[in-house]
């Protein structure tokens, strides 16, 4: 099933998410639900509360379907160290045709449950790592216009109040 993403101005994205307590089949269901939803919007990542749901669940896989082995599942993520940084131009589903330089980590280490329960941590570099912070930054109520300066951020927020009062958001 695909699910219709949250846009900006929607409160549930700008809330910290509860965490995953039960992991069975509709979890499971609502992760295949997911990743169908993030392929469909052409998305290398997608956390729950882009979808409605306050849950610290996100999938992730950078290489958009194109290996089925890269399919990420973090349930309870967080992130427990990094390294470096990068700027490069992000963008988000929830804030469709908006792109902006953001600086993050160049390397991430995330420590998170996969659909199942069972702990894991893992490292991701470059794309990965951006992704893992995005997503991330989600479940903890976190836009990534709030990485940009006042002036950035403030000119975006404008331009969707324009798009709202046209009925266009």
């Amino acid at each position: 099933m695909i699910y219709p993403i949250v846009k900006y101005g929607d409160r549930v994205l700008e809330t910290p998410a509860q965490p995953v307590i039960a992991f069975n089949a509709d979890l499971e269901k609502l992760v295949g639900d997911m990743f169908e939803t993030m392929y469909a919007a052409n998305g290398v990542g997608l956390a729950a509360p882009q979808i409605g749901i306050s849950k610290r669940l996100a999938v992730i896989d950078i290489t958009l379907g194109q290996d089925p082995d890269c399919k990420i599942v973090l349930v309870n993520p967080v992130i427990v160290s990094t390294e470096g940084r990068t700027a490069q131009d992000e963008g988000c589903l929830s804030l469709p045709d908006f792109r902006a330089s953001v600086t993050r980590p160049g390397s991430v280490t995330i420590r998170a449950q996969d659909v199942h329960g069972k702990e894991f941590t893992m490292t991701g570099e470059g794309l990965l790592a951006r992704a893992f912070c995005h997503e991330t930054d989600h479940l903890n109520g976190v836009l990534f216009i709030q990485h940009l300066s006042m002036l950035k951020r403030d000119s975006i927020k404008r331009k969707v109040r324009k798009l709202m009062k046209e009925g266009q958001w």
